[in-house]
């Protein structure tokens, strides 16, 4: 089964310093591969910093790192996960005519892979 989350995707400043480097190195793809939690929710759940847990979206689902968000950087309840392949599996094919597909409040369960 698993526990419904609101996924936010989005740019970070690590991302955007390893894309100048090159879009295939490991510091972008280890970046866009790792989702953020909320501490209150990885506590709630047990979920271990650097846990592989699966996201699943109604449009896909990836296998992540997940790791803490600093204390009050994400509302309990919301993940961050930085554009990249793995959230784009995650979105919907919808534009509404911008180019871009809706990567703000996408409703994902989020699967423990495994026990700690």
């Amino acid at each position: 089964m698993g526990d419904r989350f609101i996924l936010i995707a989005g740019r970070t400043a690590r991302q955007g310093v390893a894309l100048n480097r090159t879009k295939l190195g490991g510091e972008y793809v280890e970046e866009t591969s790792t989702v953020y939690i909320a501490p209150e929710d990885a506590d709630r759940l047990a979920v271990a910093d650097g846990e592989t847990v699966r996201l699943v979206s109604e449009h896909g689902e990836v296998t992540v790192c997940c790791r803490r968000a600093r204390k009050d950087e994400l509302a309990p309840g919301t993940l961050f996960l930085p554009y990249g392949d793995c959230s784009s599996r995650l979105m919907g094919p919808d534009t509404q005519g911008t180019g871009m597909p809706d990567s703000k409040g996408i409703d994902v369960i989020l699967q423990r892979l495994s026990s700690g």
